[in-house]
């Protein structure tokens, strides 16, 4: 099968979760979408869960320490800012006030917001399973926070 997705097996903490396909953009993102494929088949997204969820604007993950404030251990990426539209299933890189700084940290909208727009790289869209991010535990971090149990590319 084609390196052209990648599967989230999320669990809600709550007796919910399932499968959340995402359709890579490379054609984007070249560099963020070889990254996020490179950590899915290395196991990094295996059991990280979802730090920060907000009600109407996004999901985020990615980090191992489930803090937010941390990163794999491969360098920075460059940003590959689109005019790609942040709406509702487009998945997109964290990263701090530095353009340059998305590593492994990454955010599923919920919702339209349009204000991220050419600010923060677009690397995947949500093509089924929207219903189980929208699932996710709400919360800067939640309480009980969702994680992915595993991450398949292809």
């Amino acid at each position: 099968m084609a390196d052209d997705t990648l599967t989230f097996t999320l669990d809600n903490g709550n007796g919910s979760g399932g499968d959340v396909v995402i359709r890579l953009r490379p054609d984007l993102a070249p560099g963020h979408v070889a990254r996020i494929t490179e950590l899915a088949k290395e196991g990094f997204y295996d059991g990280v869960v979802f730090h920060r969820v907000i009600d109407g604007f996004m999901a985020q993950g990615g980090d191992p320490t489930g803090t937010g404030m941390s990163g794999s251990k491969k360098p920075n990426l460059k940003a590959e800012f689109s005019p790609e539209a942040h709406v509702r299933g487009v998945c997109s890189m964290a990263r701090t006030q530095d353009p340059n700084s998305a590593n492994s940290q990454f955010f599923i909208c919920l919702d339209a917001a349009r204000f991220l727009d050419k600010q923060y790289t677009v690397w995947g869209q949500v093509e089924s399973g929207m219903d189980h991010v929208d699932a996710l535990p709400k919360g800067e971090p939640p309480r009980s926070p969702g994680k992915i149990v595993k991450a398949v590319v292809g």
